[in-house]
Order: C-alpha cells, then structure tokens, then sequence
C-alpha cells in the first residue's frame, strides 16, 4: 500500500511561485509513474503533469512554460515548481502514483492565487 503525502500549498497573488512536494511511502521499488493533478470548484479533476521514472514528462497545456514537474533524489519523491501562477491555477491539487497495478492519491493541497 502506498502512501503519498503532499506538502507546499498556500495563498499566492498572480505573478507568484510556489512549490509542491509529494512524499511517497510503503513500497520498497521505484514507483514508475507519479504525477499532479488539480480540481477547481465545480470542475472535474484533471492532470496537471507527470513523469516517469525513466524522467519522460507531460503537461496540460494551460501549465506549459510555467510548471515544472521533477523527481527528487530521494526515492519516489516528486515536486512541482509552479511559476507565474495565475488565478485559475487556484484548486486543490492532488499528488498520484501508479504502482504495480494500482493508483494511489494524496489528500491534497490547497493552491489559491489572488490578490
């Protein structure tokens, strides 16, 4: 059973940077894919980015040139440098593994960008 925990939230006003970091825990092996997703009031969730193990990313195209999505060298950590955050980044996001079969989510964490 895998765990992930996110961390990194917060209130920033347009323009802003932050950065999110998701821990993941129970599995002893590499976790191939990790990704963020996000989930605005009234919306459905939707990928944000991901990365493989091999390192090979995607991203939504409304984050592109703007968030970053990395691996940490520590074993199945991942972050997400968002910069010039603009109001509609504002939603809860999600950290996500696929291991082994499975999906996993994290709690969440709250983003919201405005003045």
């Amino acid at each position: 059973q895998v765990q992930l925990l996110e961390s990194g939230g917060g209130l920033v006003q347009p323009g802003g940077s932050l950065r999110l970091s998701c821990a993941a825990s129970g599995t002893m092996f590499s976790i191939h894919n990790m990704g963020w997703y996000r989930q605005a009031p009234g919306k459905q969730r939707e990928l944000v980015a991901s990365i493989t193990s091999g390192g090979s990313t995607k991203y939504a195209d409304s984050v592109k040139g703007r968030f970053t999505i990395s691996r940490g060298n520590a074993k199945n950590t991942l972050y997400l440098q968002m910069n010039s955050l603009k109001p509609e980044d504002t939603a809860v996001y999600y950290c996500n593994a696929a291991h082994r079969g499975a999906l996993y989510w994290g709690q969440g964490t709250q983003v919201t960008v405005s003045t």
